[in-house]
């Protein structure tokens, strides 16, 4: 690409962990005499992405405020296709940087690619390579990889995936994940947890932190799940759940139904990303199928146990930070109970070395942006 003195680069983002992992890219984007900072937001989720701007003090320059009860996959694929190439055919930016395995994420680079404008891929390269697990994630960043011109790979398993599909080595760089900046940045601020409903929470005790939300956990594998944390609270007298409920009603009404009634299960609203970091840090063990969690919680020296079959992150179950508990009623409640007696097995987990990075990942983009570009 021939010499220019600025570079507009235009960040998309639609939901809660896009905008977490995106945020501290955005300030460094943002900081750089050398870049045009433009941010789209595309709202697939609204109010837990609001939160987050709000944290980081970010205003998008664009906001497709897509999100409605209900909404379908289709819905949100076409409306981000359209709504982009409207904003793309304006401002003309010389790249688009979009993030993880989202709907918004796909359909951002696809519009980038109608439009022959280069795309960043921002933790790029993550595997399962089961297209339906999960779903529709997998699929989401497969074939953004596949659209995609630089590769942000959080880590180096994540570059020998790309490497594997005939990726460029010259158009990739290991950073580690952004999500260890955002998050080492907000638990550094203060805040106060009474204030989100948990003011009765006994942190003498041992307090599990559970989120439970993804598509393939839906149904029975949801209610297997419910039933295991709450014998687990029967079994453990010393043992309280704090549960940030998803706004789905199908999240919420199986929730409601299983752990509604139990006095050691604390049902939430969504936590801003302060508070759940505070949570994240003062808990004792995460039982999660989020992904960005098995990033997160090894910065903080916490065990984090999987509630799915397969996990696009094999670095923290190789690393020891994490480990598979699967989403039947037997697996996850013999693996929680073993953490739960096993003083050895979890100080292990818990001292085991980080692999996502150093917190310094939105660095090492806005330098190969650089390199790449000018």
């Amino acid at each position: 690409m021939k010499q220019k003195k600025t570079i507009k680069v235009i960040s998309v983002f639609g939901t809660r962990p896009e905008a977490i992992k995106m945020a501290p890219l955005v300030k460094k984007l943002q900081a750089c005499e050398q870049i045009e900072s433009l941010v789209v937001v595309t709202a697939q989720h609204r109010e837990m992405l609001d939160q987050v701007l709000q944290i980081f003090a970010i205003q998008p320059d664009y906001d497709l405020n897509l999100m409605k009860p209900g909404q379908k996959l289709e819905y949100i694929t076409s409306g981000v296709l359209q709504g982009l190439s409207e904003i793309f055919a304006k401002e003309k930016p010389d790249l688009v940087l979009v993030h993880g395995d989202t709907t918004t994420t796909f359909s951002a680079a696809l519009a980038a690619f109608y439009q022959q404008i280069p795309c960043g891929h921002v933790e790029a390269g993550l595997r399962t390579n089961n297209k339906y697990a999960p779903y529709p994630e997998e699929m989401n960043r497969r074939l953004t990889g596949a659209l995609a011109d630089y590769h942000f790979a959080p880590t180096v398993g994540a570059r020998e995936n790309l490497l594997r599909e005939n990726i460029s080595q010259d158009y990739i760089e290991v950073t580690g994940n952004t999500v260890i900046d955002a998050l080492l940045h907000v638990v550094g601020q203060p805040c106060d947890l009474n204030q989100y409903g948990l003011g009765n929470i006994d942190w003498s005790k041992r307090v599990l932190l559970l989120t439970c939300h993804r598509r393939e956990n839906w149904g029975e594998p949801m209610r297997q799940i419910f039933n295991a944390v709450a014998d687990i609270t029967k079994s453990y007298k010393d043992v309280e759940v704090i549960f940030p409920v998803h706004k789905n009603p199908l999240v919420r009404d199986l929730a409601k139904e299983i752990l509604g009634n139990n006095p050691a299960i604390y049902l939430v609203e969504p936590l801003d990303y302060l508070p759940f970091s505070h949570v994240m840090q003062k808990c004792t063990l995460i039982l999660t199928d989020s992904g960005g969690m098995q990033e997160e919680a090894p910065a903080l020296g916490k065990p984090v146990l999987v509630l799915r079959e397969v996990t696009e992150r094999p670095e923290a179950i190789a690393a020891q930070t994490a480990r598979l508990a699967g989403n039947t009623y037997q697996s996850v409640f013999d693996t929680t109970k073993l953490l739960l007696t096993d003083k050895t097995l979890y100080e292990q987990m818990a001292k085991a070395n980080n692999p996502y990075g150093d917190g310094y990942a939105s660095d090492y983009i806005v330098t190969a942006i650089l390199h790449w570009m000018l």
